[in-house]
């Protein structure tokens, strides 16, 4: 962890990144302007372990459907923890839950678990989730006071009651006290860029993540973003790690790619997402990731496991633009002026409007990082249907 690097990554970002996955535009959609270059300043570790992104299972997306897992919009936590451990057999083989815990995690492990606390009350990482994930950690002989519940702002979590709902002994931390706290960052892990002329152009990696946690689960939610197009596993625990990420999008411009990617990629982080677990048992489909429209969530009763985030988020995608299909409204790929709008209200009432000219590239970009796979047609999807 003393070892410092310092690297352009990102020269490559203008052209083959920002390509990456996009379909073929019309003509009457608008050319976005390409990213400026990112300097990474990172840290990596003594020892790079396997289980670091991709993963032990690069390209594998294990998805499950129940339809008692969400009712009356209430989470059902026993539904819950059948999913979780028919899944993770499923991802990794294993006879049981327990021995699959133990590919990921050891007695000796500072695990942290990144939530998604943004959209709550509406939609966030589910307690009930978060909870079975503790046992899980637990039953690997990790003990509560090595788990750490994280994400940036403390104000969302306690939106979420998380202090309130996790088990005895189990820290949970906001890195930031309010939108201006930077003590909870390590100044010496960062990636440098200026996008639009912005006053502080560095974005500082969560010291908790670049000193304290050995393995992180990372716990996203079914969401898109009107900024990247999804917050999928990538945007969650590239930009809920790093602080001053807002900066890269000024409406109606995103630069979300690549720069979630590359923050993704930067050391320690990199190495220490061992498991993605998404809680897909509410579906955004539009007005993410603060909207509290129940017209825009759908109750969708899934979860998706893999060790890979690139291939996770692009099942997640598909899912997203399809839905956004059946319900008349735009794909996330869309850049049309026409559909840009600055009038919040309308971005959070009519899903024909957006605020940005979407990013959905970013997912792509990061597997060109070697991440994981983008490619649809390699992904291991496997479709578990769970009887009621």
């Amino acid at each position: 962890m003393d070892r410092r690097t310092f690297v352009q990554r990102t020269c490559i970002a203008s052209a083959g990144l920002l390509v990456g996955g996009i379909p073929t535009l019309g003509e009457d959609e608008v050319v976005l302007p390409q990213a400026p270059p990112i300097d990474v300043h990172e840290a990596p570790l003594a020892t790079k372990s396997p289980l670091g992104m991709p993963g032990l299972y690069p390209g594998r997306v294990v998805e499950l459907h129940h339809a008692r897992s969400i009712v009356g919009n209430r989470v059902s936590q026993p539904v819950i923890r059948g999913m979780l451990e028919q899944g993770l057999k499923e991802l990794s083989g294993e006879s049981s839950a327990t021995a699959a815990w133990q590919k990921f995690v050891e007695p000796h492990d500072v695990v942290g678990i990144k939530i998604n606390p943004s959209g709550a009350p509406a939609c966030c990482s589910s307690p009930e989730l978060v909870r079975e994930i503790i046992r899980g950690v637990q039953s690997a002989g990790v003990p509560n006071q090595n788990i750490v519940v994280y994400d940036r702002f403390g104000d969302e979590m306690d939106l979420g009651s998380y202090q309130l709902l996790m088990p005895p002994g189990v820290r949970v931390v906001g890195v930031q006290n309010n939108r201006l706290d930077q003590a909870g960052y390590d100044a010496n892990v960062y990636a440098q860029v200026d996008f639009f002329g912005e006053w502080e152009t560095r974005s500082y990696m969560a010291s908790v993540v670049a000193n304290e946690l050995t393995k992180i689960i990372n716990v996203p939610t079914l969401k898109d973003h009107s900024a990247s197009g999804v917050t999928g596993c990538l945007k969650n625990v590239g930009y809920g790690t790093f602080n001053n990420v807002a900066r890269s999008h000024k409406e109606p411009i995103s630069f979300t790619n690549p720069l979630i990617g590359v923050l993704c990629s930067i050391e320690p982080l990199r190495s220490k997402v061992v498991l993605n677990i998404m809680d897909g048992t509410r579906m955004v489909w539009h007005g993410g990731p603060l909207t509290q429209n129940q017209d825009f969530i759908y109750q969708a009763g899934m979860m998706l496991l893999s060790t890979d985030p690139v291939a996770m988020d692009t099942v997640e995608l598909e899912i997203i633009d399809k839905k956004r299909s059946e319900e008349h409204a735009p794909s996330v790929w869309e850049h049309k002026a026409s559909s840009v709008t600055r009038n919040s209200r309308e971005f959070y009432t009519d899903a024909s409007k957006n605020l940005f000219y979407r990013q959905p590239g970013h997912i792509a970009a990061a597997g060109k990082l070697g991440l994981g796979i983008s490619d649809l047609k390699v992904i291991d999807r496997r479709k578990v249907e769970m009887k009621a």
